[in-house]
């Protein structure tokens, strides 16, 4: 039913003094969320579905500092891990929830060519620069738009990054469109525009546990991925170009296996990552929006699925989380505490020429699709 018609029902209904159970609304609420050690103010989003789930972004990087999704009980429980407070996302939080750009991964020493030109970002992950470098998209203010439809409740987010901005070519005009379906559906829609060529790669960095945020560690949750092939890396975790069969390997992922049923095996490239924090190639068409991997928590009964555009995804098991950290409700976030699904294209595709194209030309449109998908396993 459109969404203005059942609202017009509702009200003749209230005028008519007829009784009538109204259904929950998808709603959006605002309020502070701090000032920027640079005296930037900061706001608070939280979208509310249908059916009760919520999501709580900040426009200060795009940061989904809360999930909350039921379990098989109808138990609502935040999924992600986070912090209660701006001045810790500031100060100290390893991509918590944010949006990653320009290029989200690594670029081999912080280096690439574009159109003969050698352009230098600064090396935030030495040898190499990470996520945007010092000062990528998750640590600038959006302006931020919010509405409500009979889809859900949506979240717009614009930003524009100036030519040169991180050692990033031209002037690039980016929106992040976030949107709590009444489906259960976290849904990401990435838009940009450039007036000179340059390089791009976003994507969405949330640490989820599914058994609920500061819950123990991932380690028994089941992972599926619809990927035949990964990018080996070298020993700082920068693609050797390869695309190498998952077969035979602790990288084969092609029917449910717990992450740690083999992430302590003596393999090299697990050595090299202390653990997943690899690039699968998605075995879908590139550019077309299909399901990419899912995750089965069996305590708790949630399921998520991720949808995507993308030709790879980054799978990280929280394998530098020791402890220090301490989030939401006190809770300490120790090792492997969290996982990452990364939707992307490959780390450090502007130097690999056998990697799909990170370059995005003056008239042409960046488009990137991202969907959570939860649900419940009886």
């Amino acid at each position: 039913m459109n969404f203005l018609v059942k609202k017009t029902i509702l009200l003749l209904a209230i005028l008519a003094g007829t009784p009538m159970i109204k259904a929950a609304e998808p709603s959006i609420t605002s309020k502070s969320f701090g000032t920027t050690a640079d005296g930037q103010k900061v706001t608070l989003f939280t979208l509310k579905n249908s059916k009760g789930a919520s999501a709580s972004i900040s426009n200060y990087g795009g940061i989904v500092t809360s999930l909350v999704m039921p379990d098989r009980n109808g138990k609502f429980e935040d999924i992600v891990l986070g912090f209660r407070t701006l001045p810790e996302y500031e100060k100290k939080s390893p991509y918590f929830g944010c949006l990653v750009g320009r290029y989200g991964n690594r670029i081999a020493k912080g280096t690439f060519k574009l159109g003969g030109t050698a352009f230098h970002l600064p090396i935030n992950n030495a040898p190499n620069s990470l996520h945007g470098g010092l000062r990528g998209f998750d640590k600038v203010l959006w302006e931020a738009v919010p509405s409500v439809n009979q889809q859900g409740a949506s979240l717009q987010l614009t930003y524009n990054s100036k030519n040169g901005e991180e050692g990033y070519p031209g002037n690039l005009s980016v929106t992040a469109t976030y949107t709590l379906t009444n489906k259960n559906e976290l849904k990401l829609v990435y838009r940009a525009k450039t007036d000179s060529p340059t390089i791009i790669n976003l994507t969405h960095h949330s640490y989820f546990n599914l058994a609920g945020q500061g819950r123990g560690d991932i380690l028994g949750h089941l992972v599926t991925l619809h990927s035949s092939k990964f990018t080996p890396v070298d020993k700082n975790l920068i693609p050797t170009g390869k695309i190498a069969s998952v077969r035979g390997t602790p990288f084969d992922f092609r029917k449910p296996t717990t992450i740690g049923a083999r992430i302590s095996q003596s393999d090299q490239q697990l050595k090299f990552a202390n653990g997943y924090d690899h690039n699968w190639v998605a075995d879908k068409l590139p550019g077309h929006l299909g399901v990419i991997a899912r995750v089965d928590e069996p305590g708790s009964g949630r399921i998520m699925e991720v949808l995507s555009t993308e030709p790879g995804v980054q799978f990280y098991s929280g394998n530098f989380l020791d402890g220090t950290l301490t989030g939401k409700g006190g809770k300490r976030y120790n090792f492997r505490y969290g996982f990452c699904f990364e939707p992307q294209h490959f780390p450090d595709s502007p130097n690999h020429r056998n990697f799909p194209s990170t370059v995005l030309k003056p008239g042409q449109t960046y488009k990137n699709t991202i969907i959570y998908r939860f649900s419940t396993a009886r």
